[in-house]
């Protein structure tokens, strides 16, 4: 009987032992699950559920720079749109976009390309025109309507600024002034020298002018081109000079008509600078980081974009500002998006592409110095 009772609790025993340890292992396996949790997060539910899907993984890496309501990622696949023909011209493409409101045709140049035609979903780019003068390089360009015609004007630095009709057609070509067309002294003393050069930047349009900045050279102004009877040439009007006084320049890179006014990037000063339509300074731009060497100004929704030549302290690529006109809201680092080849940048134009009656915001960038075409897509 002692032998029974003694079996019989060395079987209790051994049981007990052997559920302990069953229990000791599931408690470990789940503290090992929920650190698991603990440290992935918000992916817990797709590993209880199975593998975690491709696309919410690219979801999940998709890199994005800005901060607000102004927050960018980079769409490869509208960047990859850039003509295939094309392709060995890029490095060279910095000029500039512009574009048609009532189309939504963006316009831009690519040296030894042509003059190009991007389409309102930016899926289709073509050349337009085949003067071989729109294969030069395009530094500025401006969509116009003068009366009831849409136009065209580029600026070619060292060479002309063309006015043309949207088919390519050149209406007129402006050269070189000689030195007597302006009422502006200094702008008048500084052609009429055999050593000054001819170093146009950006071209806009405002009430029947052109509006042409003159910031790479010594003669840093704004001068204005007129029409009549057809022919465009050199207008009366001009202002600035090279200096750092309000209404003169230290590089006037793009120029840009707002709201009745001229808004010119004073490039090596990190301004944006804004004028009457007759040259009269109003104000600089505020709250631009210092030592933003501001090329361009466009604007769109409500908002100005501003953009950087190059990078500042420790920026993986030049900034993209988008600016009310009182205050900075936003920072947008294309190199924070591991865009190829994109350190500088030239120019970005903002862009709306209109899907089953819903906007979605673009910037198309112009990459410097090495060259690039990006399109940045807005997040929110």
């Amino acid at each position: 009987m002692a032998k029974k009772t003694t079996l019989t609790v060395l079987l209790i025993a051994l049981f007990l032992g052997f559920s302990y340890g069953l229990m000791a292992q599931n408690t470990n396996e789940d503290h090992t699950h929920h650190a698991h949790e603990h440290a992935h997060g918000s992916m817990t539910h797709h590993h209880e559920h199975g593998p975690m899907q491709s696309d919410q993984i690219v979801r999940r890496a998709k890199l994005v720079t800005g901060q607000g309501d102004f927050i960018f990622s980079w769409d490869e696949e509208l960047t990859a749109a850039f003509p295939k023909d094309a392709y060995e011209f890029e490095p060279q493409m910095h000029g500039g976009f512009n574009e048609d409101p009532e189309t939504g045709i963006v316009y831009t140049g690519i040296p030894g390309y042509g003059l190009c035609a991007i389409s309102p979903d930016l899926t289709k780019w073509s050349t337009i025109g085949t003067d071989e003068r729109l294969k030069d390089n395009i530094h500025g360009i401006v969509f116009f309507i003068h009366k009831g015609v849409k136009h065209l004007a580029v600026a070619q630095n060292g060479k002309r600024v063309l006015v043309l009709t949207l088919d390519g057609t050149i209406v007129s070509e402006i050269l070189k002034p000689a030195g007597t067309e302006f009422e502006f002294a200094q702008a008048n003393e500084f052609f009429a020298s055999k050593e000054s050069n001819f170093g146009v930047t950006d071209v806009t349009y405002l009430k029947g002018t052109i509006y042409v900045a003159h910031g790479y050279s010594k003669g840093d102004f704004v001068m204005t081109i007129k029409e009549k009877d057809s022919v465009w040439s050199w207008g009366k009007l001009a202002w600035g000079g090279k200096g750092d006084t309000p209404g003169q320049f230290q590089t006037a890179h793009g120029i840009y008509a707002y709201d009745n006014h001229i808004l010119v990037a004073n490039r090596a000063a990190g301004q944006v600078v804004k004028f009457t339509k007759k040259g009269k300074f109003v104000e600089t731009f505020k709250d631009i980081p210092e030592g933003s060497l501001v090329c361009n100004v466009s604007y769109k929704s409500e908002h100005f974009f501003l953009n950087a030549l190059s990078a500042l302290g420790e920026q993986k690529s030049a900034p993209i500002y988008a600016h009310t006109g009182e205050k900075l809201v936003s920072t947008i680092i294309p190199g924070d998006l591991d865009i190829p080849v994109l350190t500088n940048i030239h120019q970005v134009w903002p862009h709306f592409v209109e899907t089953n009656g819903t906007k979605q915001l673009y910037l198309l960038v112009h990459g410097w110095n090495k060259g690039k075409f990006a399109v940045l897509k807005m997040e929110k």
